[in-house]
């Protein structure tokens, strides 16, 4: 099984004072123990990277990389996934959705992935499952 990952689901994990916390732990526990394929993309790693970095330093950052990128399965982006973005950001109007999120959704219906390792209501809002596992 393939989920998708975003930055509110890896900043929650790595963030031991968020609300999510304890709920972003629990599904990464299952994931790891159900052989679950977590899928994410470059946009989505430079993006958890600066949240890391302005919000709470560098050694979250360098926790992510040492301990969580190399679990997953990245999707770079090139200018074809940039423009099938900004292409999807800009037909559905909707200015709360970020650039990342246009490109995860994108990435998502190409790979077929129905959940998300998310916190974020804007995957549900475009037709996602947040996963749910504990």
């Amino acid at each position: 099984m393939n989920i998708f990952a975003d930055t509110s689901g890896f900043f929650a994990l790595l963030v031991k004072n968020d609300d999510m916390h304890v709920r972003a732990r629990k599904n990464f526990s299952y994931f790891a123990e159900n052989n679950v394929q977590l899928v994410t993309s470059s946009f989505v790693l430079v993006e958890t990277t600066a949240l890391l970095q302005h919000r709470i330093g560098l050694s979250p950052v360098n926790d992510f990389n040492s301990k969580i990128l190399p679990l997953l399965e990245i999707v770079w982006v090139d200018e074809k996934w940039y423009a099938k973005a900004v292409q999807r950001l800009v037909a559905r109007s909707n200015r709360d959705v970020s650039l990342v999120d246009a490109l995860s959704f994108e990435i998502m219906e190409d790979f077929q992935i129905e959940t998300a390792f998310a916190f974020d209501k804007h995957f549900e809002e475009n037709g996602f499952r947040i996963a749910a596992f504990q």
